[in-house]
């Protein structure tokens, strides 16, 4: 049998097959999807365990995503918050890495199916491959309103973000330099809060001694958020003090608002029409592609509904 498909036959009656594989002398295949901390910190815990695993992810390399605003922001290097998957597993023998994009799981042949066409059987099954965003029914404002999930998400809002300052020290119009230097952040969560706080303190802190015609101290940095106060998965002692300091800083933060609409030089805030060169996304998340082809409950993010182990009802 292909090295790829074996441990897709699974008969033995325990969840995955596992005991169909293990009464055969043959170790129990874990399939990880998603090199992420889930995947990662799943696949690493399995050090030493009975059992051969496969992680399989579409990228080398694992992402230290809570540091990725300040790759955005030019404070950190992209090698500065990514390992190599292969050298975190190196010294794990019974761990494999994979390169490849997993196009769906069919769970009732217990396999996963990648790009190329290729599938790995496995006896147990982790789904850890992270989220994407969400722009609420308006895809196309994602051209406009990069997020920042990614190495080359904050690399291509770095771009802009230092663009718009170059541009500004060019710009002879007051009104047109004003909208470069103006920045909105759309979404008060942790993300949101960060990139609007290391906008800031770059404008006002880092780079005014670096311009001879413009004052980048002079640039509007403008937090959206719906809800009624900043932070709104925290406590709400901790969206009180993120509001106090971001405004200290000089932030504007602007609570129970929303973005409407945007084109090429504007954002729309309710009735407000506000020119703006620059938009970054940090307004929400929904699930990838993956888990739908699990043929299995959602809800309205894409996630899986699971039970309280995160298993898969059934």
């Amino acid at each position: 049998m292909n090295d790829r498909n074996r441990g897709a036959r699974g008969a033995g009656g325990g969840r995955g097959g596992q005991g169909a594989n293990t009464s055969e002398g043959v170790r129990p295949r874990v399939v990880i999807v998603g090199g992420g901390f889930g995947g990662l910190e799943t696949a690493r815990g399995l050090a030493g365990a009975p059992c051969d695993v496969v992680l399989i992810d579409r990228r080398n390399h694992h992402v230290f995503q809570p540091l990725l605003y300040q790759v955005a922001t030019a404070a950190l290097s992209p090698a500065d918050i990514a390992a190599p998957i292969r050298s975190v597993l190196r010294r794990q023998d019974n761990a494999r890495v994979v390169l490849s994009e997993v196009t769906g799981v069919d769970l009732g042949h217990r396999r996963v199916a990648v790009a190329g066409g290729d599938t790995f059987g496995y006896d147990w099954l982790v789904l850890a491959p992270g989220v994407t965003h969400t722009y609420f029914g308006n895809p196309a404002w994602s051209k406009r309103a990069p997020g920042l999930k990614s190495i080359e998400d904050a690399l291509e809002i770095r771009r802009r973000v230092l663009l718009a300052f170059e541009e500004a020290e060019l710009e002879d119009d007051p009104e047109a330099r004003r909208a470069k230097l103006t920045f909105v952040v759309v979404g008060g969560g942790p993300t949101g809060v960060e990139m609007a706080g290391a906008l800031r303190e770059i404008a006002a802190q880092t780079i005014p001694d670096d311009f001879r015609r413009v004052d980048t101290s002079t640039a509007r940095v403008i937090l959206l958020e719906g809800e009624d106060r900043l932070l709104p998965g925290m406590s709400e002692m901790a969206g009180r003090g993120a509001l106090h300091h971001l405004e200290a800083m000089g932030v504007e933060v602007r609570l129970g608002t929303y973005l409407t609409d945007l084109d090429d030089e504007t954002v729309l805030l309710g009735d407000e029409r506000l020119a703006a060169a620059n938009v970054i996304w940090a307004a929400g998340v929904k699930a990838g592609s993956l888990s739908g082809t699990l043929g299995v409950d959602l809800d309205g993010s894409g996630r899986v509904k699971v039970e309280p182990d995160c298993s898969v009802p059934g």
